[in-house]
């Protein structure tokens, strides 16, 4: 903890200087233009390289992420800056992250998630047809061998592959399901096994 903290305080000392150093800058006459411009875009550099090193620190604490009760009695999803739930998935071991849809049915893939996970959109049928935002859409049925989330582990979960263009995956009741409850409450989404 002494280590971040550390840390925190040597990125805002890079950045109280880099503001330091451009009110220097700026209102120093004595200065040529071109040496002024050159140290203005130095100081900048260096008050970035501050700032991405402070943001890795309270990145955490700004965007909280999907926690596993140590028991695993509980997965507690914050809401995200955009006002939905996000929750990230290991599928066949690869880590997938979807966005929680509990108006929808299935778990559907984009393409490129389905490729991650070992699917072949070339050996998949695409005889389904679903309606969305964007219209009509064909999609696959397919077989996820395993699915973990934290310490629950399934196997053999149906999902679809929408062969359409999608932001990203959507988490849909067929797993949510296998929760004994789900539980939304403020800015707060919790499942329990």
């Amino acid at each position: 903890m002494e280590n971040a903290n550390l840390d925190s305080l040597i990125y805002l000392t890079i950045l109280g200087a880099a503001i330091f150093g451009w009110f220097i800058a700026e209102n120093r006459r004595g200065l040529g233009k071109v040496a002024r411009m050159m140290l203005a875009w130095g100081l900048i550099f260096v008050a970035f390289i501050g700032a991405y090193g402070l943001w890795e620190d309270i990145e955490n604490d700004l965007v909280p992420r999907q926690s596993v009760m140590e028991d695993g009695s509980a997965i507690t999803i914050p809401r995200g800056l955009d006002g939905h739930f996000h929750l990230t998935l290991e599928i066949n071991g690869t880590s997938v992250d979807f966005l929680v849809d509990t108006g929808a049915t299935d778990i559907v893939l984009t393409l490129e998630d389905a490729e991650r996970v070992g699917l072949d959109p070339a050996n998949l049928a695409f005889l389904g047809r679903a309606r969305t935002a964007n219209g009509e859409v064909r999609t696959a049925f397919a077989q996820l061998d395993r699915i973990s989330l934290g310490p629950m582990t399934h196997e053999n979960i149906p999902a679809s592959v929408n062969a359409g263009e999608m932001e990203g995956s959507l988490l849909g009741m067929r797993y949510l399901s296998l929760f004994d409850r789900i539980e939304i409450s403020g800015n707060e989404m919790v499942l329990r096994p």
